[in-house]
């Protein structure tokens, strides 16, 4: 009976495998890339889009760019978000003449899909990518509604932009699916417009995870199919990610252990007519190189 089981979760974990998207975007890059300094740490590069086609070189810009670092015990992961207007150095596109310039750092989504925009963060951080995550957001709306929704605090009552323009109170919140994707979509209404965006993006993940665990999704086999199909439709991931292994090494992480951040920036400022982020170097380059070696939990504690 026991071989029956485990022989069902294998099969199924190779049925959700099979399932995901994949794409290769470290195959097309032409530049010197960071070493693996630390054995075990996994770097994960989370781009945010509406476009479920991670190789594409249309107009399209990703407008989520998250860097989340998980130490070589998995006990904990950082989850650092890079605004998406940050003005920094793009290289050369392998597929096209765009690039090797400075702009905003979505531009190299825009201009090299996920090959280029690797190659960006890792010029940026001089930290070595092991694995990219594109996330639809839009198929999260089915994520959320095979959760039963899920609970987002709101911090300021806004009005959506967009129809059927939902009025969104300030407070504690239980959102479907399509409200809470028509939220975190919101940044106009915010002084700092995309980086409090960025923090509601953390919020809706987070919540997403809360919601999974406390609602008895993870011991449900029926809500937890749901809730994994649903997943691996909303996302591509790299050829060599394994869905299965990555729960299996995840499996005991929750919300609580979660550190989510935005890198640091002096403020803003105006290039080439556009309103773009600036960086704070020096900071970037201490919270990086905590990356790269895997010292995060010293350097969030202070140490």
């Amino acid at each position: 009976m026991l071989g029956g089981v485990a022989f069902f979760a294998f099969q199924y974990a190779h049925h959700l495998d099979t399932q995901v998207a994949r794409t290769d975007p470290f195959s097309q890059i032409n530049q010197p890339r960071p070493d693996k300094v630390v054995t075990g740490a996994m770097n994960v590069l989370i781009l945010g889009s509406d476009s479920r086609n991670p190789d594409s070189t249309s107009n399209s810009r990703t407008d989520t760019i998250i860097l989340m670092h998980v130490p070589a015990d998995h006990k904990h992961a950082y989850l650092i978000s890079i605004p998406r207007d940050s003005y920094v150095y793009i290289p050369k596109s392998p597929t096209n003449n765009e690039g090797d310039t400075n702009a905003k750092i979505n531009s190299a989504y825009a201009w090299g899909g996920a090959t280029l925009t690797v190659e960006t963060v890792e010029k940026l951080t001089n930290v070595r990518i092991d694995h990219v995550v594109l996330i639809d957001f839009s198929g999260f709306q089915q994520v959320t509604d095979a959760l039963g929704g899920v609970d987002m605090y709101v911090d300021k009552t806004i009005t959506s932009i967009h129809p059927p323009h939902r009025v969104f109170k300030k407070g504690q919140n239980h959102f479907t699916g399509a409200q809470a994707l028509d939220y975190v979509r919101q940044r106009y209404q915010f002084p700092d417009g995309d980086i409090t965006r960025e923090k509601h993006q953390q919020a809706f993940m987070k919540a997403i995870m809360d919601k999974a665990v406390s609602s008895g999704t993870i011991t449900n086999p029926s809500r937890l199919n749901a809730f994994l199909q649903s997943v691996t439709k909303a996302v591509t991931v790299d050829k060599d990610l394994s869905v299965f292994d990555t729960l299996l090494q995840f499996r005991n992480l929750r919300s609580s252990d979660l550190t989510f951040m935005t890198t640091p920036f002096t403020g803003f400022g105006t290039h080439n007519g556009e309103s773009v982020v600036e960086l704070d170097q020096k900071k970037d380059a201490a919270l990086f190189s905590s990356v790269a070696n895997d010292t995060m939990s010293a350097a969030s504690s202070g140490g």
